[in-house]
């Protein structure tokens, strides 16, 4: 189990490295210089013009990240299970959805960029157009749709499961919450930029937070310290009868004969 909350704990850090990675890049290097305009011919142009750099971003933030998804869901899991076993599958069940989800549309993603690249040689203008399709699908499966969904579903629950088990820290879970919360809004409300801002950055420090926290905490002692908490006094000595002798009559005491 050691192992395996070590394992979880670096893939939850993985995953804050991996989103910060994404959301650093995509503010100084990617948006200044064309990716994501409105003007589907200068995005397709700076993909044909940094083909290599975007495939290798697409790998870290989408592959990368789904791949650490599956090792930290498992490994919550664990955690969890002792509390409530079947919410902690359920919560299991929505983080393994989301590692799919995230995968799958990094390998999209990918596949998006050889097509558009490729036609952008032949005929710009089509490969405009063709772009404009395959980015609709893949915002629809990711940020902008089912990925960010099920991630805020997943966090939600999440949350919810580890204040009922005290298993995580309680200013950690409670993060948790304003963050699947958030990530909800951001589908349902698209103009609300300043939610998609609390998710985006919200899931950052959270995935940090929590990488420290399963680094640090093991989930056997926390167990014993709930339990300790809950039984302060025991009874001592070999039997019940002796314990309960023991605290009526001290060792002490003289014998009394009839």
């Amino acid at each position: 189990m050691k192992t395996l909350q070590k394992i979880g704990s670096f893939a939850a850090l993985i995953g804050a490295a991996t989103n910060l990675f994404a959301l650093v890049t995509l503010i100084t290097l990617l948006a200044p210089t064309g990716y994501g305009s409105d003007d589907p011919g200068q995005t397709v142009a700076f993909l044909a013009d940094n083909q290599a750099f975007m495939r290798v971003w697409y790998v870290i933030i989408y592959l990368v990240f789904g791949v650490s998804l599956i090792f930290l869901s498992l490994a919550l899991y664990e955690r969890l299970k002792a509390g409530s076993p079947a919410l902690a599958q359920a919560v299991t069940t929505f983080g393994l959805i989301y590692a799919v989800l995230v995968i799958v549309v990094g390998t999209l993603e990918i596949s998006n960029l050889s097509i558009v690249v490729k036609l952008y040689g032949e005929n710009p203008a089509q490969a405009a157009t063709v772009w404009l399709t395959l980015d609709s699908v893949a915002t629809g499966l990711g940020g902008g749709g089912g990925e960010t969904m099920v991630n805020a579903l997943w966090i939600l629950l999440l949350s919810c499961v580890a204040l009922r088990a005290r298993e995580l820290p309680r200013v950690l879970n409670y993060l948790g919450l304003v963050v699947g919360v958030a990530g909800i809004l951001t589908v349902l409300l698209t103009s609300l930029l300043l939610m998609a801002v609390v998710y985006g950055l919200g899931l950052i420090i959270w995935l940090a937070w929590l990488g420290i926290v399963m680094l640090r905490r093991s989930p056997v002692l926390a167990a014993q310290n709930t339990t300790t908490e809950q039984q302060p006094f025991r009874l001592l000595g070999s039997t019940a009868s002796r314990s309960i002798g023991e605290v009526l009559v001290p060792a002490d005491a003289p014998d009394v004969k009839s």
